[in-house]
This record gives C-alpha cells, sequence and structure tokens, in this order.
C-alpha cells in the first residue's frame, strides 16, 4: 500500500484561513494523505471566525496574537513555534499559502529541518520590495525555498520564471478562494440566516449605492490613512450612496477613520465581519473600495467593480483584465474615479461585467493532485 503523505498546513490569519480551507477539505477527505493543521493565530478573533464556518479543529494552535507586536518579535515567535511543531509532527510536506509573517516562518522553519515547502498563491510580485510591505519579500523569500508553487494565473507563472524557478516544479492552478467564495455562496443559499448581520444596514441603506470599504495595509499607515479617510468624507457627502466599512481593529486604522466618519448617517462604521457576511457585503454593494489582495480576486467574481488604495498590485492580472483599477491613496484621485464609476453607467458596466482571471473553483482539487504527485517523486526518495 502506498505509504499516505502527512501534509502540515499551516496559516494564521482570516484571508489564508480563507483560501486553505478548501484545501483542508479536500486533503482531509483524500485518502491519499494524513492531513494535519497548525494555526497561528497571528490574528486571534478574525481567524476564528473563518474555522468555525468552515468547521476545521486545528490541531496545533499556537495563540501568537499579542497587542501591538513587532514584525521580529512575532516573527521569532512564530519560527521556533513552529519549529517545534514540525519536530512533533514530522510532515512529508509543508504548506503555505501567500504572503503573511506566519507563511514565511513556515517555509523558512521547513527549510532548515529539508522538508519540502508547498507554496499556494505563488508568483504574486509588485515589483517594490515596499508596496505591499512586507508581503512582498515575504513571497519572495518563500518562493526561493518551495518545492511546489501553486501559482493562480500565468501571469503569477511568468513571474516565477522570470527569477529562474525551476519550471517542472510550477503549476497554474487558479486560486482557491474561488473554491472558497463558491462553498459560502452555497452555504447561504442553503442557511441565509448565516448572513445575517448585515441586513439591518440593507434595509437603512435601501435605494443607495452601497461602497463595500476596506483598509488595513501596514504601508498606508500615517499619510496614507488619512487622505482615504478624507476621500470617504467627500464621497459620502453624496445623498446617494452609503458606505458599508468593517473597520480593522489594528487601532491605527480605527483612530483614523472613526474621527473622520462619525456622524454620518450613510456610513457604517462596523466591527469586522465574519466571512459569510463579507462575502454577503460583496454580493450586495455596487462596488469595493479596497487596499486588500484578496478582494481584487473575490469582487470580480461577483461583477463587483474594484478601486483599490494602493499604488502597485501584485494582482496585476485584475488591472489588465478590466475587474480592478488602482487609484492610489491621493484623496482627489480616489473620489474621482469613485464618481467616474458610480455616475458613468457605462464605464460601471464595463468592468462588472470583465472576465474574472483567477479561477474556476477547482483550485483545491488541481493542488492536491499535485501534492501527491511529490510523493511519487522527492518524498519517497
Amino acid at each position: 500500500m502506498t505509504k499516505r503523505l502527512r501534509i502540515l498546513t499551516i496559516f494564521g490569519t482570516r484571508p489564508e484561513a480563507i483560501k486553505l480551507f478548501p484545501l483542508a477539505h479536500r486533503l482531509g477527505a483524500d485518502d491519499r494523505f494524513d492531513s494535519r493543521i497548525c494555526v497561528s493565530a497571528q490574528h486571534r478573533g478574525l481567524l476564528d471566525q473563518v474555522l468555525s464556518i468552515a468547521g476545521l479543529v486545528p490541531d496545533h494552535d499556537l495563540d501568537l496574537m499579542r497587542p501591538d507586536q513587532t514584525l521580529d518579535s512575532l516573527t521569532a515567535a512564530l519560527l521556533t513555534g513552529l519549529g517545534k511543531v514540525m519536530d512533533a509532527e514530522t510532515p512529508d510536506c509543508v504548506v503555505v499559502q501567500g504572503d503573511t509573517a506566519t507563511a514565511m516562518s513556515g517555509a523558512l522553519a521547513a527549510y532548515y529541518r529539508k522538508i519540502p515547502v508547498a507554496h499556494v498563491e505563488a508568483g504574486l510580485r509588485s515589483g517594490d520590495i515596499y508596496h505591499p510591505w512586507p508581503e512582498e519579500v515575504n513571497r519572495k523569500i518563500i518562493g526561493s525555498m518551495a518545492a511546489l508553487h501553486f501559482a493562480p494565473t500565468e501571469t503569477a507563472a511568468a513571474a516565477l520564471a522570470r527569477e529562474n524557478v525551476d519550471p517542472s516544479t510550477i503549476h497554474v492552478t487558479g486560486n482557491t478562494v474561488i473554491d472558497a467564495l463558491h462553498w459560502i455562496t452555497a452555504r447561504i443559499a442553503q442557511e441565509p440566516a448565516l448572513a445575517g448581520d448585515l441586513a439591518p444596514w440593507e434595509k437603512r441603506f435601501s435605494g443607495k449605492r452601497i461602497i463595500g470599504v476596506t483598509t488595513h495595509r501596514r504601508e498606508n499607515f500615517g499619510g496614507g490613512l488619512e487622505a482615504i479617510a478624507s476621500a470617504l468624507r467627500e464621497i459620502a457627502a453624496r445623498d446617494d450612496v452609503a458606505l458599508i466599512f468593517p473597520v480593522h481593529p489594528n487601532p491605527n486604522v480605527r483612530k483614523v477613520m472613526d474621527g473622520a466618519l462619525a456622524g454620518f448617517d450613510n456610513v457604517a462604521l462596523i466591527e469586522p465581519l465574519d466571512y459569510p457576511n463579507f462575502a454577503r457585503l460583496i454580493d450586495i454593494c455596487d462596488l469595493m473600495l479596497t487596499d486588500s489582495g484578496g478582494v481584487q480576486e473575490e469582487a470580480p467574481a461577483l461583477g463587483k467593480p474594484v478601486l483599490v488604495m494602493r499604488e502597485t498590485t501584485e494582482r496585476p492580472e485584475g488591472v489588465a483584465a478590466g475587474t480592478a483599477r488602482l487609484v492610489g491613496t491621493d484623496t482627489a484621485n480616489i473620489v474621482s474615479e469613485v464618481t467616474r464609476l458610480l455616475d458613468d453607467a457605462e464605464v460601471y458596466g464595463k468592468m462588472a461585467r470583465a472576465h474574472n482571471p483567477f479561477g474556476d473553483g477547482h483550485s483545491a482539487q488541481r493542488i492536491a493532485d499535485h501534492l501527491a504527485g511529490l510523493g511519487n517523486q522527492a518524498v519517497n526518495s
């Protein structure tokens, strides 16, 4: 009988959990694998929301979230904590996703033990090591060590090829975030109460153009966030719009946004939404205004234009396809681009109907099959 591969999947934030739960489901149901899960809890509450809705119970929980933790202290704790888990589990392969401190530290701890690393959502590059920061460098570090690179698009695969990554280790799989979105949409259709938190706001803002807002990038802290807040104030002055803004718990974000937007009747500054309700927000909004990476992939799957409040993006496919547009953090530019989408039906329709380049909902199965192939090669050699 062929040896079952022990796969240790590591994640610590809500975006990682969303993008990895479809793969965790797949690995757990596949007899080819002995699937193990370790969470760092780099983000605690936001992570737990996804674990609950996805029905995942981690085998290891490092519970590392601390108030105002620095990147270096977090990385040190991650590296030692994840190393101990790997020593206990002795996995055949470690799976990490994306660009977080958890993913980078997990890959490095695995490399120190000569354990093959599989990188989900590999090859995203902005070309600027400070935008997004520190994610751009985290991805490059992981890419230098990974044995398998699961690129979501041909563009991401080409970026890896330019870095002289062995072509035989690069596999275009689509992005698992689309798998997750299809899964949660089907769940909500069966159980509408899962996404009921927004119902009062939907009723209150009936008849208005709803703009969903998210912002949390470290590189925007300070002047960038203040400029974004000023833009949101100008946009909120329109009587035909409403803003629904799940505010990130980071105090750097809350302080600025509460100060700028408190008192607007058409602005809902709400607590972070769990995954079903966030999917519902994308579904009911007219457009998304964000500095998030994942939203650039998710919103087009539901036909919603995305304005990206960053100077660069490691997801240029969306910009090229017309589903997303970079607007930076300049107040006047953000207001201008939002106004154009709201007031020009032709411009809006072109973005809303553009083809989503990020996946078809079958990425997790492709990744599982490639992981099984690793078992026939490096793991059993």
